[in-house]
């Protein structure tokens, strides 16, 4: 199971069809086989040996997708980074991974310059924008266009594809390992789930460097279907590539939905090429749901829910589920059902399978689970086990295998589809002078699912404002993760026996009369 071999069978089956289209530029798949082992070759002058990492701070575009197959082409391992982190995030997971090679877009070049000085083996930056080369960078296109086309280097199997840095629960971002394997596997079920057939058209408006994007890049690739790009999503652009581009499938988490039946632009709009929409990230509200039944008549909707260490998706909501009356309603709050590629379990602390109906830890199996946490065997051995992902969800399974969610065992809150753990906003306020400790939850918010809501103990004597913390936690961490909330109190935490905060207390009154304390 081989990530490259799709590409060569796309070029094989469908030469001179559109593989990609970016802004004024598209390619055939012919054309982005050559230039992914070109860029391959190039990467491999750079320095680039088995396994290295490479690593990728950019917009979405064409050549994110060449990077993509590339690296692995080259025998590297891919490094995709989130464009929401704060520079000191970006420095950590470059330092953590060992990235010798980063590669930076217009929007990120001046964050590629100010963090190279604090990694010391990044060795090389790659400016792969449309704009002037800034000094002490190497052109993307200059490179390419002097690189021989290289063979593959045949990785394949357990071999490292990539390293996916998530949030962490230690308030550092782990780096989910995953293989040629969980791409591979993950591809063709996805194309399967998705109802992906040869010549669909996706639009990638979601952040490519998000997984919930990249398992596109495979199920799109194994039909040799049309990779269209935006550089970042707003309702209007991802409306005007709609109207432009004709695509037949679109992946946008609830918060992006929203926002897309609330544009104006969408009655001037022409959707009817859309065939099906997916949503998944994090759930959608019955209110959305209808509303957009209502806009788009003829288009199926399908939630998928996963994590990274899955390469991403365990389940599946079919279209045929998305319904509020007949004999298939009422699974509209479920997750849906495994994949055809992965067995779930809900089970106990010790691993025992618990009967249907009953709330315990999600956990799942298969060859779409991660090969590990990179340099952290420990989290590993607590998340791995017998094979099992312990996904760190609470819920239930029905007699008809339909996985429900009830409350996240993990201290995450999950805001516009993007998973904020609490530990790491907590030790941003730990770093005010005012803050004696600090208790983040997730509450209830109409627009993005949760929102991140702190609660503050100060030292004695001490002064502090809420504007004033979620201020300096915009110095610190990304600011999706920032607070959008913070209320003080002077009473200390509810403690649990092993004196841990219950959060669960903190958040009753928060989630009080709704069926689970996740949105």
């Amino acid at each position: 199971m081989q990530i490259t071999s799709v590409l060569r069978r796309a070029a094989q089956v469908n030469p001179t069809g559109t593989a990609t289209i970016f802004a004024d530029r598209q390619q055939s798949w012919t054309t982005l086989l050559d230039r992914v082992a070109r860029l391959a070759g190039a990467l491999q002058k750079l320095g680039m040996t088995e396994g290295d990492r490479v690593a990728l701070l950019s917009l979405n575009s064409d050549r994110f997708i060449e990077y993509f197959f590339a690296t692995v082409w080259g025998g590297g391992a891919m490094m995709p980074m989130n464009i929401r982190w704060a520079p000191a995030e970006c420095v950590y997971a470059l330092n953590d991974a060992g990235a010798k090679i980063l590669l930076v877009d217009d929007a990120f070049q001046a964050v590629g310059a100010e963090i190279k000085a604090q990694v010391p083996g990044l060795e090389t930056l790659v400016f792969c924008g449309d704009g002037e080369t800034p000094d002490g960078m190497l052109n993307y296109e200059d490179i390419l266009a002097v690189a021989d086309p290289v063979p593959d280097a045949g990785r394949s199997g357990d071999d490292l594809a990539g390293i996916f840095y998530t949030g962490g629960t230690t308030g550092f971002p782990k780096g989910v390992m995953l293989s040629h394997t969980n791409f591979y596997v993950g591809g063709v079920a996805n194309a399967h789930e998705l109802m992906i057939r040869d010549g669909t058209i996706y639009l990638h408006a979601a952040p490519m460097f998000h997984i919930a994007d990249l398992l596109w890049f495979m199920a799109i690739t194994f039909v040799a279907g049309t990779h269209v790009a935006i550089p970042a999503f707003t309702p209007d652009a991802t409306l005007q590539a709609v109207q432009a581009h004709r695509p037949s499938h679109l992946l946008l988490v609830p918060v992006m939905l929203q926002m897309v039946l609330q544009s104006p632009k969408l009655d001037e709009t022409d959707t009817s090429s859309l065939e099906l929409i997916a949503y998944g990230a994090s759930p959608i509200t019955e209110g959305v749901l209808r509303e957009a039944f209502d806009r788009f008549p003829n288009v199926e909707f399908l939630q998928a829910f996963g994590q990274t260490e899955l390469s991403p998706v365990a389940t599946i909501l079919a279209p045929d589920y998305h319904v509020f009356e007949g004999k298939k309603a009422g699974k509209l709050r479920s997750a849906g059902r495994p994949t055809r590629v992965c067995e779930i379990m809900i089970a106990d602390d010790d691993m025992t399978e618990l009967p249907r109906g009953e709330i315990g830890n999600i956990c799942v199996k298969g060859p779409i689970c991660m090969l590990g946490y990179w340099n952290k065997p420990e989290v590993t051995a607590e998340t791995l086990r017998d094979g099992w992902v312990i996904t760190g969800d609470a819920g239930y399974m029905d007699d008809e295998g339909f996985v429900f969610l009830m409350d996240r065992v993990k201290d995450m809150v999950i805001s516009g589809g993007e998973n904020v753990y609490s530990a790491e906003v907590e030790n941003a306020l730990s770093q005010h002078p005012a803050v004696a400790t600090s208790a983040v939850i997730g509450i209830p918010s109409d627009q993005w699912g949760e929102s991140v809501h702190a609660i503050v103990i100060l030292h004695p004597e001490a002064k502090a404002t809420p504007e004033e913390l979620m201020a300096h936690c915009h110095t610190v961490i990304a600011g999706y993760k920032c607070p959008r909330s913070v209320e003080f109190r002077t009473d200390p935490f509810p403690l649990s026996g092993a004196n841990k905060v219950l959060k669960t207390e903190l958040r009753k009154p928060f989630w009080d009369g709704r069926d689970r304390q996740i949105s």
